[in-house]
């Protein structure tokens, strides 16, 4: 399993799965991403309120990143496939039961939660498996696979208007609910590199007669293993997921003991019970540890803040055109689909850039954060809808740099670890795109203007980059003098942060 690991990494089949990747996020996130288009149908058809009309828009996008943990969880025991077959059957029964929708309760039930939970589960998928074929180039593999939502956003929001005049909003659901049916197709392609938890389990199942053998290895209390992981040692600690799958097996045994006594099978049941919440105990320890380390916790309030304050012009910047009356002047393209594809090609770049050796992620994504407050802080004072393009295109390019945000997760808690601590990081993320909207639509709401509204979030975004850039900066001038003292637990903060790059 090592050898062919290895070879799977940074190319062959792994360009496959950037493909697969890449055309299951521009299907799930194509409409959630173009939402902006539907905002206004939806104001129009219910006459509610702009702010309670806005959870549609912002639960789908932030009820997935919420449930990033959840949805890890499942690509970990599960793995990719399977989990992107069930989410296609989500997002393509939640855009359908859309169409039907009777009011905006409704809606928010069936566009915002459980479209949202299927992106969430696409997101959480893609993205590992992605990681796992890819070491060298990961920065570029991201950057290209998560291009697909900025693609699918563009090519949505024109589809949509078109299928709006066409087929009403009612079959403009019904059609790309249909096509969003494709993400099984997708799914195909994802063949796993390592093998998922219920795998292990079913093998575990089909090897009874040699479970002595199985349990013969070291004590379960010494928590070591020597086979079950590609790694380079002959030994290493038995991870989170290893331990599960091994009281899961132990498990088995447990059955075919209760023909013997269930007295005696009743004991061992408690016994099973103890270590599972000792295994369980240890996964809740490892989060508590990675939300000890004071870079990881920081790169989390900024990007709770740069979603809570970037993400509202994805669905309100058409709304501020028509509030403005300069919808009229330039509408051949809209406002959602420049700020999607500039969003494309700001992946595409800072993917590329963030490989570059000498370059470090972290100072990156803090200067895209400052950049991206600017031209929200921009918008309330421009007047002309070619002056909207270009904040839309500006915006969208340096809202590219979520395809940092795995990138920079790996090398602050490392592999092993990143289903984990990226399921944090996307909790927090997703808190703030499902707060940003509706505190976009209330502002509007009670001043009748997006003026304050905006001017709230850029300042939010500008906050959330000097957070980061407070913290990280003195930790590259402390780096030189503290090189030779590893065992200092505040120089391997440091060091990560000198060395994300």
């Amino acid at each position: 399993m090592t050898s062919s690991s290895s070879k799977a990494l940074d190319g062959g089949w792994g360009w496959a799965i950037v493909m697969a990747s890449f055309m299951a996020q521009l299907l799930a996130y194509g409409s959630p991403q173009s939402v902006g288009v539907l905002y206004p149908e939806w104001l129009h058809a219910f006459q509610e309120g702009k702010g309670v009309t806005a959870w549609v828009g912002s639960l789908v996008a932030g009820v997935g990143l919420i449930a990033s943990p959840i949805c890890s969880a499942c690509v970990d025991n599960f793995g990719a496939r399977p989990v992107t077959i069930f989410s296609g059957v989500m997002v393509a029964g939640g855009l359908m039961l859309s169409a039907f929708a009777p009011n905006v309760q409704f809606l928010i039930f069936s566009y915002g939660i459980v479209v949202g939970l299927g992106c969430g589960l696409v997101y959480a998928a893609t993205l590992t498996i992605t990681c796992q074929y890819f070491d060298k180039r990961r920065g570029l593999a991201l950057g290209i696979v998560t291009t697909g939502t900025s693609f699918g956003a563009f090519l949505y929001a024109t589809a949509q208007n078109e299928l709006i005049v066409l087929y009403g909003l009612d079959g403009c659901l019904l059609i790309i609910g249909a096509v969003a049916l494709n993400l099984m197709a997708c799914a195909g392609f994802m063949r796993p590199l390592n093998m998922p938890g219920y795998y292990l389990k079913q093998k575990a199942a089909l090897e009874r007669n040699t479970e002595e053998q199985l349990f013969e290895k070291p004590a379960f209390d010494d928590l070591k293993i020597t086979t079950g992981s590609p790694v380079t040692t002959p030994e290493k600690t038995l991870t989170v997921k290893e331990l599960l799958i091994t009281i899961e097996a132990k498990e088995l045994s447990i059955q075919t003991e209760k023909k013997k006594g269930s007295f005696l099978a009743g004991l061992a049941i408690m016994k099973i019970i103890k270590k599972k919440q000792r295994a369980y105990s240890i996964y809740v320890q490892s989060m508590y540890e990675i939300l000890q380390d004071p870079v990881m916790v920081s790169f989390c309030i900024a990007v709770f803040l740069f979603s809570l304050g970037a993400f509202p012009p994805v669905l309100f910047i058409e709304d501020v055109a028509q509030s403005e009356g300069l919808i009229e002047e330039v509408s051949v393209i809209p406002l959602v689909s420049i700020g999607a594809i500039a969003t494309g090609v700001g992946k595409l770049v800072l993917g590329i850039l963030v490989d570059i050796r000498w370059i470090n992620s972290i100072y990156l994504y803090t200067f895209t954060m400052f950049a991206g407050g600017v031209a929200l802080l921009l918008i309330p004072i421009t007047k002309t809808y070619v002056g909207l393009q270009i904040l839309s295109a500006v915006l969208g390019f340096f809202s590219g740099n979520w395809s940092l945000t795995s990138y920079i997760t790996t090398k602050i808690v490392g592999i092993d670890r990143l289903t984990q601590a990226h399921g944090i990081l996307m909790f927090f993320g997703g808190f703030g795109i499902m707060l940003g909207p509706p505190v976009v639509g209330w502002f509007f709401d009670f001043t009748n203007s997006y003026d304050w509204a905006f001017y709230f979030s850029g300042s939010a975004v500008v906050l959330g980059a000097l957070i980061l850039s407070l913290h990280t900066l003195p930790c590259r001038n402390k780096k030189p003098s503290n090189d030779d003292r590893p065992d200092v637990l505040y120089t391997s903060n440091c060091d990560k942060v000198a060395s994300v790059a």
